[in-house]
């Protein structure tokens, strides 16, 4: 099977060494010069929860180089889906599957308007808690789940398919006919610690161990468990404040992606994560002051920064996930 994953940053390379190591042809596709080019010298090296590992893989900035693939993960950023998604076009053929795996609300639906007619496949990755160490070499705090369901609706042959792929490459893997389950229970948790880690620029353990943080932390959960139960979604849990902790034990040492982000003067994910609980509460008549008052101040911790205006125009996926 040949792989394209396009955005191959901190779990983007996760997915690409893993895969490539269960000896799947797999393409690392990324604007980061520098990491492709250690990437053709040296092999992608990711270490941490899965082991300690260098794998040769393809690896390229030019999604034109590739051709079509069987499966194609477009594991970016959600600011840099559009972007992603023009690049995937040149890797589609008439049977390949696409996966989109971002956090947040909304990225998958942004893939389907820019790739129409491509059926698009949803994943959720939960509780790696990736960086980049430098270019060719990620690092991963924790090994969790991958959930996997098709936008479209149920589970299908070739959704079970893919499934296969990850859990040969050794991930968890977990398919849904709900999708509105699958994303919520991890944006559950995103919530949770995306802002928290980011203002404070604490680890998830300090977020859980220190009283008043927990308490807007976890009150960011809580919110967004009140939209999801107001909206009629399933989830496989009834206290969101110890699904949300339970989650964060598993990788104390981790920051957020968006806390990573805004540490390093980049532009957050916040208006798909946090952000987004506010107006869906709206739909229902809930209100999420937690929420809506973490969102302002990460859009102002933002605003005070000096963020690299060339990145701004990158895709890749340059941090630590939860």
């Amino acid at each position: 099977m040949k792989i394209a994953i396009v955005g191959a940053g901190a779990m983007g390379s996760v997915y690409a060494a893993l895969m490539g190591d269960a000896g799947y042809e797999v393409w690392a596709i990324d604007s980061w010069a520098d990491h492709i080019a250690a990437i053709k010298a040296n092999g992608l090296r990711v270490e941490g929860a899965s082991g300690d590992r260098t794998v040769r893989v393809n690896a390229t900035t030019n999604a034109g180089d590739v051709g079509p693939c069987d499966l194609v993960v477009i594991a970016t950023k959600a600011m840099h889906i559009e972007a992603a998604a023009a690049s995937a076009r040149a890797l589609i053929g008439a049977n390949t599957a696409l996966l989109t795996i971002q956090n947040g609300l909304g990225s998958a639906d942004r893939v389907a308007d820019a790739l129409a007619g491509t059926p698009v496949m949803i994943g959720v990755a939960g509780g790696f808690g990736a960086s980049m160490k430098g270019p060719g070499h990620a690092h991963h705090n924790g090994m969790e789940l991958i959930r996997l369901g098709n936008r479209a609706g149920a589970i299908t042959p070739a959704l079970t398919e893919v499934a296969e792929v990850w859990a040969q490459a050794g991930f968890k893997v977990r398919t849904f006919d709900d999708i509105a389950q699958l994303v919520w229970e991890k944006l559950i948790c995103n919530v949770c610690f995306s802002a928290s880690t980011a203002l404070t620029e604490w680890t998830i353990s300090q977020v859980m161990a220190d009283e008043d943080t927990w308490r807007m932390a976890s009150g960011c959960a809580s919110e967004a468990y009140a939209v999801a139960r107001a909206k009629n979604i399933t989830l496989d849990f009834d206290d969101p404040v110890a699904y949300a902790r339970d989650f964060g034990s598993k990788i104390p040492n981790a920051y957020s992606s968006l806390a990573l982000d805004l540490m390093a003067g980049r532009a957050s994910e916040i208006d798909a994560i946090n952000g987004a609980i506010p107006p869906a509460g709206r739909e229902v008549g809930i209100a999420a002051p937690y929420n809506e008052t973490l969102s302002a101040l990460v859009r102002a911790k933002e605003q005070s920064s000096a963020f690299a205006t060339l990145e701004q125009d990158c895709w890749w996926e340059d941090g630590r996930s939860t």
